[in-house]
């Protein structure tokens, strides 16, 4: 094939990742603006509408290291399209649904699959891309997918619910995957898998698959229940005694799900880490935002996904500038430690908002600096998570991106809703007296008031993650650009192996 086709074919290739990774991470988000108009169709409680979330969430976060190595044993193409096929329909299967047990079926199917997908198409990506200039480009691309789509998700989610249905929230998702497996199909050639002659951890995968349910689950009822619930930190015990006994059986495996040799470099500890933290940042932007903008300034869902764009164009204009122009030349340290600074000074910014703020006073400017700082940051980290993988572990090296991302955004559920909750009930409580209890009126405004107290006090709290995020990255990333560090992943690997 000529060189200009082949090169053509790479960024075709992009293309096919990129909507795939779309689908994904829209599918975080697109539904909560949708659950509303889903329960009162399928008639499901205020308690039960959690599942909706976290039945996709427990499939994806539990099977997601099990997924990565199916790609690298099978076949990435091979993986690829199968978790494109099962996404597509049991989004089919979750539109049409009749009830609240065929949702939540759906969902985590969805999640299933989902864990299937993610890490085949970051992988797919990691070894299409080998030369530094194409590889930020092409990373730039796919780290503002993964940095923004839930944002985007926030827009199309309100689009679709308030014009057609909340059906379409999982409807949409045929479209995506009927492109993606198109090129897919075209594009993707049917190599042998790399890793052929490796078997399957079955102690591994069941060691970590356990862990994994039992932590998100367990943050999951934290963040609807109590973190001093049994079925909150029974879980959380439960899942983080599983995690040490996967970790400690990883050294002893004969053919390891997650080999030592892929996390203990520091450049890789160190992205992993950065998308731990992001994803649970992130969180305090997605929901407390949203909800200031519905519900105390009174915005639409369209609105409001409108809102979130001067975040989401920062976020894909700094993510081409760090990781083109900049990591070449500095490597993933400064960017990441700078990048999440910025964000967290976005989000301090943020801490300003007021009952009766505006949005170009209260809320323009802090989103365009914490979208810089995100686009900074997330790119360059991925890119450096999967940097120098031998081919036979991009799967699961890409794989523990997504957990990273995944265990992160169940942590910040988690932790910042209990936060700002109970930050929101101190305020009523103290400044809460018989005169404003008697009346309506002003029950009404100091119960918004409460309301936006905890919003900022979740924003002081993201901000606090983003800055900590910065120290532990600036500590634990090598100098200097990544091409000089194209020896130490192979060093790794003799020494952990």
């Amino acid at each position: 094939m000529p060189a200009g086709q082949h090169d053509r074919r790479r960024w075709f290739v992009l293309g096919v990742v990129g909507l795939a990774q779309l689908m994904i991470v829209l599918d975080i988000t697109v539904m909560n603006i949708a659950l509303p108009s889903a329960q009162r169709a399928l008639h499901f409680t205020d308690a039960d509408r959690q599942w909706v979330i976290t039945a996709y969430a427990l499939a994806f976060g539990s099977l997601l290291l099990f997924g990565g190595r199916l790609g690298d044993l099978f076949g990435r193409r091979l993986t690829f399209l199968t978790g494109l096929t099962g996404f597509a329909v049991a989004s089919a299967v979750g539109g049409a649904s009749v009830s609240f047990e065929m949702l939540i079926v759906a969902r985590a199917c969805q999640g299933a699959f989902g864990a299937l997908l993610a890490p085949a198409a970051l992988s797919v990506l990691t070894t299409t891309f080998s030369d530094p200039r194409e590889r930020g480009r092409a990373f730039g691309v796919y780290g503002a997918i993964a940095g923004g789509g839930g944002l985007v998700g926030l827009l199309l989610g309100g689009v679709l619910t308030e014009y057609l249905s909340w059906r379409w929230c999982l409807y949409v998702n045929l479209l995506f995957a009927a492109a993606a497996a198109v090129g897919a199909a075209a594009l993707l050639s049917p190599a042998r898998p790399s890793g052929r002659g490796a078997r399957l951890d079955v102690p591994g995968v069941l060691l970590v698959s356990g862990s994994m349910f039992c932590l998100v689950y367990g943050l999951a009822n934290a963040a609807t229940h109590s973190w001093s619930a049994p079925s909150s930190w029974g879980f959380l015990a439960a899942g983080g005694v599983l995690l040490a006994a996967f970790a400690a059986w990883q050294f002893r495996a004969p053919s390891p799900l997650l080999p030592p040799r892929v996390v203990l470099d520091r450049n890789r500890g160190g992205a992993f880490l950065t998308i731990l933290i992001v994803g649970a940042a992130m969180f305090g932007l997605f929901l407390f935002l949203t909800y200031y903008l519905q519900t105390i300034l009174g915005y639409s869902p369209v609105t409001t996904g409108l809102a979130f764009l001067p975040a989401i164009l920062m976020l894909i204009v700094c993510g081409q500038v760090s990781n083109i122009v900049l990591m070449p030349r500095t490597g993933p340290k400064p960017l990441v430690a700078v990048g999440l600074l910025v964000a967290a000074a976005g989000m301090a910014w943020l801490t300003r908002i007021g009952v009766h703020s505006s949005y170009a006073g209260a809320v323009l400017g802090p989103l365009v600096v914490t979208g810089a700082g995100l686009g900074t940051t997330v790119p360059a980290a991925i890119n450096t998570g999967t940097f120098g993988m031998a081919a036979r572990d991009a799967g699961v090296a890409s794989a523990t991106i997504n957990v990273g991302q995944q265990l992160g955004g169940s942590t910040g559920t988690a932790l910042l809703n209990t936060i700002a909750t109970s930050a929101a009930a101190a305020y009523v409580a103290s400044h809460l007296s018989s005169a404003i209890a008697a009346s309506p009126a002003a029950r009404g405004a100091l119960e918004a008031a409460a309301a936006v107290h905890g919003y900022t006090v979740g924003f002081w709290w993201t901000s606090a993650f983003f800055a900590g995020g910065a120290v532990l990255g600036g500590a634990l990333f090598r100098r200097g650009p990544l091409a000089r560090q194209a020896q130490a992943p192979a060093q790794v690997e003799a020494v952990a192996s």
